[in-house]
């Protein structure tokens, strides 16, 4: 116990947060962090999302840290900088899904919908389910939408498109479609304009860019992940950029 107040006593910002969350997951986050600035990311996360045990284990498992801030490293599309906020990760975690050999799309989206707490565990609390293949109509055809979302946060409509392999570019303009629908027929007054991510198995970063290069729509492109991540591979990634922002700081010095 006296190593556990002496650990916290030196940070003056983390000090007053450990008051905050119980004793169980305080010794989480001590011995399942390294820097001061990671427990502190966990510390703010379990009091804003008041994580259980089996929560807080499961983020710590899963790297949220580091791929939350993997994510916050990545360029924005413009539709999404002008919410001034961005709730969303480069990478997903669902290995909790349990999904058959091979599987297909519907596999994908009947497994999220049955596991639903966990995948908001990970989406994080403030995405509130709306239903699976939302129905919108344009020119009399009918045409579904995976799943659709409201965050809170950003006060907006958030449609996901699932995709069991890799990116294509063509998923942008159904994408664009899909938005301008939700835009124009769903969207209340008051509400920002609908988002929309599409959710694939994987990605090539430089196909993704072009492809979205000329659309205005706020959108993002995430891969999908059915295992924990190597935390040390991420650590590793995390480092790196940490070092190239490091050394164009000092290149600016100069």
């Amino acid at each position: 116990m006296k190593q556990f107040y002496e650990t916290y006593a030196n940070y003056e910002k983390v000090s007053p947060l450990v008051t905050q969350i119980n004793w169980t997951n305080n010794l989480l986050i001590l011995s399942g962090t390294k820097s001061i600035e990671e427990k502190e990311f966990y510390l703010r996360l379990c009091i804003q999302e008041n994580y259980s045990k089996r929560e807080l284990e499961r983020q710590l498992d899963s790297a949220y840290y580091e791929r939350y801030m993997l994510s916050k490293g990545k360029a924005l599309p413009e539709g999404i900088k002008k919410i001034n906020s961005n709730p969303f990760f480069d990478s997903y975690v669902v290995e909790f899904l349990n999904l058959p050999s091979p599987y297909k799309e519907n596999d994908l989206r009947k497994a999220l919908i049955l596991k639903m707490r966990d995948f908001i565990l990970e989406l994080g609390r403030d995405f509130t389910f709306i239903d699976e293949e939302y129905k919108v109509q344009v020119g009399g055809e009918d045409y579904a939408i995976d799943l659709l979302f409201f965050h809170r946060g950003l006060q907006c409509l958030v449609a996901f498109e699932l995709k069991i392999g890799k990116f294509k570019p063509e998923y942008v303009s159904k994408m664009d479609f899909y938005l301008e629908s939700l835009d124009r027929q769903v969207k209340k007054e008051h509400e920002n304009l609908s988002v929309g991510l599409i959710l694939c198995a994987t990605k090539n970063d430089e196909v993704v860019e072009y492809a979205m290069s000329r659309s205005m729509s706020p959108m993002l492109v995430s891969e999908y992940k059915l295992q924990l991540p190597d935390k040390k591979i991420l650590r590793e990634k995390l480092q790196e950029l940490i070092d190239i922002s490091e050394n164009e700081e000092k290149r600016g010095y100069c």
